[in-house]
């Protein structure tokens, strides 16, 4: 590493450490405030709001000690592989002392460097651990830590599969279904925006189902903050790479893509049902959802995160996205020309208000739905009548997949175990530490837990001094709040 990069690096890791540090402060403040809140509304009195509150900055204090502890991949049990990648794969663990399951992805130190994805790896650390308790719609990060050769992510589990697989077993969806998942699809990218960030990699692969058949967002190595005045998607070679010879050549080889033009619609989906596979793995990933602007490297905004999202809702409907070509290079032509290439079979029987929707995605950024905002697209006709406030409801899923156990793996893919070798010698294992240092984090347990704890002892303090309905009151009042999804890290 040049001293220029190095300079480029000690600067973002300092940006980046007094924003962590700041953003902690914020959050201890605002679990005081909250505390205090509750109990000011449970009538609490203030001895007792003095037992709660050296419970809870005991608490507070427990945390910083535990963030200062480092952690290795000993802390956790490994079982399945539950995917894997270009730079690494994902595996099922349990932790030791907790007993929780995660989903722990590992990534190759030298592989991220040398293909430089630094600054991805450090965007999916910041959008995972920004993401708080009371979002639903992200898949929430645990810990974060790294040693000589790996970065590790751990992740709250999500047992239930993806989109893909889903659309793998059914072909296509009902419109019903279809906007059921495409309406939580919104939320969840609305929250990713809310926290100033584009995705830039939606697709059926990045759209998880909970236990309960809800939607969780994941996968966030291509995401981009909304801070930044000039966003550019990095493709090696431009777009005019993604070819055969390009960086898809590994993921392409031995794909069946012949003759699309002249396959009838049952065809086409046996086809893309056959190859989809192939490609998600690829270091630079399938340019089928991508938005023109994307493909152009020309600025862009959070918009282009709803033309992926049309491409989906298409491929729910139709069984295969509306630009797949013979090859990558054939896909970005279409997309670019989407004007003369955006068709709709009329074996499909797809609505008016689906079409419309779709064709209000993918367009040109002007006229495209969702420009100012996701309430553009959640008043379109589509959505009429549905209640966006019950669709996180326990029964409201159209699907429910079936879990056996807190480590069934039943609904992913099964890997191979590939035999341990050495470990090569690390040339610029000193570049590599200084471009992830600072590699670490660990959340803070649920806010509801910890005020639930900490209230508990201010209610036991009181018991003598209230009457047995008052004190049942403010029982029920408590035991209102949620579950810590630290706690079960199953969804």
């Amino acid at each position: 590493m040049n001293p220029e990069d190095k300079r480029v690096v000690v600067k973002q890791y300092i940006e980046s450490r007094y924003t962590r540090v700041n953003k902690l402060k914020a959050e201890r403040e605002a679990r005081k405030q909250t505390l205090q809140a509750k109990m000011n509304e449970l009538g609490i009195d203030e001895d007792s709001k003095c037992l709660a509150l050296e419970r809870h900055n005991k608490n507070e204090s427990e945390h910083l000690r535990a963030m200062r502890d480092k952690m290795s991949v000993d802390n956790f049990e490994q079982l399945a592989i539950i995917g894997r990648g270009a730079f690494g794969e994902v595996r099922l663990v349990r932790e030791h002392v907790t007993q929780s399951i995660y989903a722990m992805k590992k990534l190759r130190k030298a592989e991220m460097v040398l293909k430089g994805q630094v600054h991805h790896v450090r965007a999916e650390l910041d959008v995972m651990s920004e993401a708080d308790d009371t979002n639903e719609w992200v898949v929430k990060l645990h810990y974060s830590f790294q040693d000589d050769e790996y970065l590790y992510l751990v992740m709250e589990y999500v047992p239930g599969g993806d989109v893909m697989s889903l659309l793998m077993k059914r072909d296509i969806l009902t419109e019903q279904e279809t906007r059921f998942y495409i309406a939580e699809s919104i939320l969840a990218i609305e929250s990713l925006h809310n926290l100033n960030y584009i995705h830039r990699d939606i697709k059926p692969d990045n759209l998880l189902l909970d236990r309960d058949g809800h939607i969780k967002l994941t996968d966030f190595g291509l995401v981009k903050s909304l801070g930044q005045s000039r966003l550019k998607f990095y493709t090696p070679g431009g777009a005019s790479s993604l070819t055969r010879e390009g960086t898809h050549e590994h993921a392409l080889e031995g794909m069946e893509v012949q003759g699309w033009e002249g396959m009838t619609r049952r065809e086409r989906m046996a086809t893309w049902n056959r190859n989809r596979k192939a490609v998600i793995w690829s270091t630079v990933g399938t340019p089928d959802y991508m938005a023109p602007e994307i493909l152009l490297e020309t600025g862009y905004h959070a918009d282009c995160d709803w033309w992926s999202l049309g491409v989906v809702m298409y491929e729910m409907l139709v069984g295969y996205p509306p630009f797949y070509g013979d090859d990558p290079l054939v896909t970005c032509r279409k997309i670019l020309c989407y004007k003369e290439t955006l068709l709709f079979p009329p074996e499909a029987a797809i609505s008016p208000d689906a079409e419309h929707l779709i064709r209000s995605l993918l367009c040109d950024r002007e006229q495209r739905l969702g420009r100012n905002g996701a309430g553009e697209i959640k008043a379109h006709p589509f959505f009429a009548g549905l209640n966006w406030d019950e669709l996180r409801a326990p029964e409201a899923a159209p699907y429910k997949p079936i879990i056996s156990s807190m480590t069934d793996t039943s609904h992913f893919d099964s890997f191979d175990e590939r035999p341990s070798s050495s470990s090569p010698q690390r040339h610029n294992s000193k570049d590599h530490d200084l471009a992830f240092v600072g590699y670490q984090y660990r959340r803070y347990a649920s806010t509801s837990n910890v005020d639930l704890d900490a209230l508990s002892v201010a209610t036991d303090s009181r018991k003598s001094l209230v009457s047995p309905s008052h004190h049942a009151s403010v029982e029920l009042a408590s035991s209102r709040e949620p579950a810590s999804p630290a706690a079960i890290s199953i969804s």
